[in-house]
């Protein structure tokens, strides 16, 4: 059997992230549409690149530094990676946003969020379905 490199493995893992991302991203902008209709095509078209490509890069941000750290840091799976993955997502609204309280409750909010997923999964927390008995 093929050993990936853990490089190339962390690139696929979160790779996926990366059309998540771009997905929500493009869902939200449709209901944006909805909920405020534009006065053109092309503002409409406008909103819609805005809010998907915001929502990708973001993805793409996670991904690329959560598997920058692991590697710097040479620790694959520890939960301080999406935290770092986290913040700079965050610290990339409040450049986008052009607002520092923005980035800065974005960080925190971002990174803390994707912490407790990744130790949540290590830890086989639930949020929904029947108890383990």
């Amino acid at each position: 059997m093929m050993q990936i490199p853990p490089s190339m493995a962390c690139f696929i893992k979160h790779s996926f992230m990366c059309y998540c991302c771009c997905s929500a991203g493009l869902v939200g902008s449709a209901y944006h549409i909805v909920a405020f209709p534009p006065e053109t095509a092309v503002e409409a078209l406008a909103r819609a690149t805005s809010g998907t490509v915001t929502m990708a890069a973001m993805g793409a941000i996670f991904g690329m530094a959560t598997c920058l750290s692991a590697q710097a840091r040479e620790a694959p799976d520890d939960p301080t990676n999406y935290f770092i993955g986290g913040c700079a997502s965050g610290i990339f609204l409040g450049a986008r946003t052009h607002s520092a309280i923005t980035g800065t409750t974005a960080c925190f909010g971002l990174g803390t969020l994707a912490m407790f997923t990744k130790i949540g999964k290590k830890e086989g927390w639930r949020l929904t379905g029947p108890p383990k008995l």
